[in-house]
């Protein structure tokens, strides 16, 4: 096909009905590269947006036969469908030229030196950013109802750097189900009656009330976790940017906090108490708590927490790294293939599950998803060290005589350090509360070997679990 001469080449224009319409935006776009209209030719208007006065009226017909099919990532339509919802006017031309270009080079997302596929990563992580902020900051505020018999609302008011109200709308119909709620933004406005979403328009701050009586409540709660030991201001700052602070409650105390906190900090030394202070006193307790806590992305993320199962006073606590995607749906510790494996194992070393606790260092799976699926991620050192706090609070309730870590996270959420689980096991580590700390492999692990690797690590986990079921047999005589 001969290239047509630019002074005779058609300009087309295609408006956007919204601004975060990536569906519209993908069936444009499929039926420009069918038609081979180069990105130079096409231009993508935002509503509010002037157009462009040489552009045609209307878009080709699709042609009977395509002049190219159209390939396109899995890869490419995530980063795209996150992309489109980002601020920059030029982000759908963006886009179109990367599709064009990934018809003759379908490996081009990886190469990370390309300017456009450097773009496209940063809009990406912006507006990822962006997303989290408003899962972590959005504060609910009641209001009084405005006539007889209507029952209570919430209401809360959030400023978005992108257009990412539509595309969060299901984390929060998913997280407060049961609750009526109005999210309001400059770039719109979302309302939930337990049954119906329905959008509104851009509102303003003024819009939104400005507190409520539960917010004495959440400062208390705030000050009673703020932790001035591991305070660093840099970092809270970067993850609680200045700009929220208007609309958070616990804003208002985080100067006195910071401000006292290397006394405080010089305070918890001096008398050897814990890092926190109010920490919850029984198991339900925690578990309620858990629910709510927001200490870290995780928790940010739209997942449900695990609490810790057993007997309240049980000798053998066993600790794991987080649960997966079978715990988060049962809300219940070790229920996937790990958890079967490892009743096999205890069973085998005569130990008994339903006489042990059962809980994880990390409270939420962290996750990646691919397509539908949510692959395990493993958490990082700051997020399982956020965590402890919990876990510290179980220990405490349950006081176990033994507590068996199972893998790297868990040992390091005991422990507060990293340690070499080859060097560590088998033998226990005296912990400051009196009881004893025995580390071993994680079950998942197990299930990622076979043939003599699966054989040689499966006789070192029953080594292990026998080795404390005997510890246990002793501190019982």
């Amino acid at each position: 096909m001969m290239p047509t001469p630019a002074a005779a080449r058609a300009r087309y224009a295609v408006a956007l009905p919204r601004p975060d319409d990536f569906a519209f935006w993908r069936d444009r776009a499929r039926l420009l590269i069918q038609c081979a209209i180069p990105p130079e030719d096409v231009s993508w208007i935002e509503p509010g947006a002037p157009g462009d006065l040489f552009a045609a009226q209307a878009l080709p017909p699709a042609p009977p036969a395509p002049v190219r099919e159209v390939r396109a990532s899995r890869r490419f339509l995530q980063l795209a469908g996150n992309a489109a919802l980002h601020s920059d006017p030029a982000r759908f031309a963006l886009l179109y030229r990367l599709l064009w270009r990934m018809q003759e080079h379908d490996r081009l997302l990886e190469d990370k030196a390309d300017s456009d596929v450097r773009q496209l990563a940063e809009l990406d992580k912006a507006v990822r950013r962006d997303s989290h902020k408003m899962h972590a900051f959005v504060r609910f505020r009641r209001i009084a109802p405005r006539e007889a018999g209507e029952g209570e609302r919430y209401v809360a008011w959030f400023e978005p750097d992108h257009h990412i109200v539509r595309a969060n709308a299901g984390f929060f119909q998913r997280r407060f189900a049961g609750m009526a709620w109005s999210i309001l933004t400059p770039r719109g406005s979302l309302h939930w009656d337990g049954e119906t979403l329905v959008e509104g328009p851009p509102a303003q701050r003024g819009d939104a009330p400005s507190g409520d009586a539960m917010e004495d409540l959440w400062r208390t709660y705030y000050a009673s976790i703020f932790n001035p030991a591991r305070l660093k201001t840099r970092a809270m700052t970067s993850e609680m940017p200045r700009k929220y602070w208007k609309n958070l409650p616990e804003a208002s105390i985080i100067p006195d906090l910071v401000a006292g906190a290397q006394a405080r900090e010089a305070q918890m030394i001096a008398s050897g108490g814990p890092a926190f202070e109010g920490r919850p006193r029984s198991l339900d307790a925690i578990g309620a708590a858990i629910e709510g806590c927001r200490a870290c992305p995780i928790g940010c993320q739209d997942g449900r927490a695990v609490r810790g199962e057993g007997p309240g006073a049980a000798r053998l606590m066993i600790v794991g790294e987080q649960p997966g995607d079978c715990e988060e749906r049962a809300g219940r510790p070790f229920v996937g293939p790990a958890g079967q494996l490892l009743d096999r194992h205890m069973a085998s070393a005569g130990l008994s599950r339903e006489r042990a606790y059962l809980t994880n260092a990390v409270k939420h799976f962290k996750h990646t998803l691919r397509g539908k699926r949510r692959i395990h991620q493993t958490p990082g050192a700051k997020e399982i060290d956020t965590c402890r706090w919990w876990l510290e609070a179980e220990r405490e309730v349950v006081k176990p005589r033994l507590v068996l870590a199972l893998g790297a996270s868990a040992a390091r959420a005991i422990l507060g350090r990293t340690v070499s689980i080859a060097r560590a096991r088998g033998a226990p580590i005296d912990l400051d509360d009196g009881s004893e700390l025995w580390i071993t492999t994680h079950p998942s692990y197990l299930l990622r070997l076979d043939g003599a690797a699966a054989r040689e690590q499966a006789a070192l986990f029953d080594r292990d679990l026998s080795a404390v079921r005997r510890r246990l047999g002793e501190i019982a005589a």
